[in-house]
């Protein structure tokens, strides 16, 4: 089922309030995305998606359990 937030997600087509929380589901892999950039850690990071349900615009996001999660995905490589 969807997740109800304080703030809910907007749509950056129609501004109409998103429907999160939904799962992605690849075929024979853990939804997951792996961050990598030139300054940063490689990191894994789960996956959901949020969609419109008045023009179907889908985007997906990281969900983080803390603060501390994000600060540990943003540190610089050595």
């Amino acid at each position: 089922m969807s997740e109800h937030h304080e703030n809910p997600r907007k749509c950056i087509r129609c501004g109409a309030e998103m429907i999160e929380g939904l799962k992605i589901t690849p075929f024979n892999s853990i939804p997951s995305i792996v961050l990598k950039d030139a300054g940063l850690k490689a990191s894994a990071a789960p996956i959901k998606a949020a969609l419109c349900p008045e023009c179907g615009y889908v985007e997906t996001y990281i969900e983080f359990n803390d603060s501390n999660e994000l600060e540990r995905i943003l540190e610089k490589a050595d």
